[in-house]
């Protein structure tokens, strides 16, 4: 039987510098999933890439990277790929878009 692949994306904490007032963190739901690499489902390879995106306060991402890779290059490269080019919501502080990180887990899954 030939398996099937999952990508999920899942929250975790956001961190960022401490700001003045009530702020809440970026957004990041609606975004694509990032698609499994054919060479890397092809050699049996899964795992959760943790990506750390810092975004401006139009929403853009401003830098990406990987915080935990997932073990291989494959999969932590479209992970970075497919996170650089979401759009979020940006951060707000005092009911006012700012900039802001968010940590972003995608695991990819071989699935039967």
């Amino acid at each position: 039987a030939a398996s099937g692949l999952a990508v999920a994306l899942s929250a975790l904490p956001w961190q960022a510098a401490p700001q003045p007032g009530p702020s809440t963190p970026p957004g990041y739901g609606g975004n694509s999933a990032p698609v499994y690499p054919a060479a890397a489902r092809r050699r049996g390879q899964q795992g959760q890439v943790v990506v750390r995106a810092e975004v401006r306060e139009d929403g853009r991402a401003a830098r990406v990277e990987v915080v935990r890779s997932s073990g291989y290059a494959l999969l932590d490269e479209a992970a970075l790929a497919s996170v650089s080019d979401w759009r979020f919501a940006p951060a707000e502080t005092d009911g006012k878009p700012s900039a802001g990180a968010v940590e972003v887990p995608i695991t990819f899954k071989l699935v039967d």
